[in-house]
């Protein structure tokens, strides 16, 4: 098969590139399909990240109704195996509960992604409902391009590993806890979780229904990252709560940067402390946004941040049990099948299932008084910077924060994963924006994410300094470094 660009050409483009070569008619959407498609073909045996390419779309860009005349032109694009629905398309959510299961209908969302001009082209791997942060069970075991005796984190796994390969330069992720930042820091790549409001997958959910989850991109450009939240955000009609828009578009506000900030830095979340290796890169990256003339020091939010956790797993408890509650009925069944769904998630069910009003209401008031902490610290301090992960990339087979542990505790369960995953969760809780950036590098040679956090609504100061960073590094994040696993390789 001749593909229309080399491998090298190739991953020298981002989305906006890419998009800009259909426009001059150097190629053509069907090809851009067929030069994924291919790498996918050629990485996905070592890395098994994809679920399933849509051989129909690729054959032809225009079937499942993907705009040519949107932004993206034809750009393709992996839909998590989790979150929006393609109709006629299975999701089967990383469980072997879900095998087979088809969509009756598209997600808002997904009408928004193919009016972008993205071509939705397959699904990328995830763990089981998204719950843990790594796909390994007996469906898939997704591995780093950069080094495959690790993880990729997750729960957007698939998704970072394709970016990360090369295979194609945007792909969609879902983030209610980390799963987009994380997986964004562990494989080099540019991952926003936005805030309230940002993303609709109507008629499915709400972020108000969900309380804690987003939707969103991964990619290995700012611009791309802009233009997707640009492109993709805002509310169906009826939504039960407000989506608001931006005051000039994320694309052109990027092009400026932004004035001096006030940049607060902290590792020591609680009881949750970054290991040695990772303070210093933290350290590192505040000394170049203090060369940026950016004003950066110590300082945390001061609030009750072992209470946000304690509510913060009341949530997750709570929220899985009805996701899986809801995945049971239709089905016929009244508990969750142990053949079929993983001993974590089984426990988590029985865990939340009967939880009362009154503990979802004390879990109400302590997300409302951990939000307004972050709010009065954000009256000071206009971003904080802090890692993306406390620990290391775990290797694969990692079981202590896996769906697949043998922990008796839910509580002890969690409790682990705030131990490694300290930093994101409580941006899920406020509902305020943040953005992991390929910053940092770990001594073992995998890239290291290190996270910016801001008020609700700052998303786009966000991506403005992130945009200020990347020109400074000369558009070479990783310091141009590529993964072993990568379509330059093939």
């Amino acid at each position: 098969m001749t593909l229309a660009m080399s491998w090298s050409e190739w991953a020298s483009h981002d989305a906006t590139a890419l998009a800009a070569s259909v426009r001059k008619g150097d190629v053509t959407a069907a090809e851009l399909a067929a030069q994924t498609s291919a790498a996918v073909a050629g990485l996905n045996p070592t890395l098994d990240a994809v679920v399933e390419i849509f051989d129909d779309v690729v054959a032809d860009p225009l079937k499942d109704g993907m705009d040519p005349d949107g932004l993206f032109a034809g750009v393709p694009y992996l839909m998590k195996d989790l979150g929006p629905t393609l109709k006629g398309r299975r999701q089967e959510m990383g469980s072997l509960l879900m095998q087979g299961n088809v969509a009756a209908a598209d997600s808002h969302l997904t009408g928004k992604i193919r009016n972008a001009g993205l071509n939705i082209i397959g699904r990328s791997t995830t763990p089981e409902f998204g719950v843990c942060s790594s796909a390994e069970n007996t469906l898939c075991v997704t591995r780093n391009p950069w080094n495959t005796a690790y993880t990729t984190c997750g729960s957007s796994a698939g998704s970072a590993a394709m970016v990360a390969a090369g295979a194609t330069p945007i792909s969609h992720g879902t983030d209610g806890g980390g799963s987009i930042r994380i997986p964004a820091g562990v494989n080099g790549l540019i991952g926003l979780k936005p805030s309230r409001g940002v993303f609709s997958i109507a008629p499915g959910g709400s972020d108000l229904a969900s309380v804690v989850s987003s939707q969103g991109c991964l990619s290995r450009s700012v611009r791309d990252t802009a233009a997707f939240v640009d492109h993709c955000r805002g509310g169906a009609p009826g939504e039960f709560m407000p989506y608001w828009s931006a005051d000039e578009p994320y694309g052109e506000l990027i092009r400026r940067d932004p004035g001096k900030l006030r940049i607060a830095m902290s590792h020591e979340w609680g009881p949750y402390r970054a290991s040695p290796e990772i303070v210093a890169e933290l350290e590192r990256a505040g000394r170049f946004l203090e060369d940026l003339g950016h004003h950066v020091d110590w300082a945390v939010p001061s609030i009750d941040l072992a209470a946000a956790y304690a509510a913060q797993t009341t949530c997750y408890i709570t929220n899985f049990a009805q996701t899986i509650a809801l995945l049971l009925e239709p089905r016929g069944l009244t508990r969750p099948p142990e053949d079929k769904v993983e001993p974590m998630n089984v426990r988590l069910w029985a865990a939340g299932i009967d939880a009362t009003y009154s503990e979802r209401t004390r879990m109400q008031l302590a997300f409302n008084t951990a939000s307004r902490g972050f709010g009065a610290f954000f009256e000071s301090w206009d971003i904080i910077l802090t890692p993306t992960m406390a620990k290391p990339t775990p290797l694969i087979g990692t079981r202590d924060y896996l769906t697949v542990s043998d922990n008796p505790s839910v509580h002890d369960w969690f409790a682990q994963l705030w131990a490694i995953f300290a930093y994101t969760p409580l941006s899920n809780l406020c509902g305020i924006p943040g953005l992991s950036l390929p910053f940092g590098r770990l001594p073992n040679g995998l890239p290291m994410g290190i996270q910016l956090q801001t008020r609700q609504a700052g998303d786009g100061l966000l991506l403005q300094l992130a945009a200020q960073v990347e020109r400074a590094l000369g558009g070479q994040w990783n310091g141009g470094a590529v993964p072993a696993h990568h379509v330059t390789a093939l």
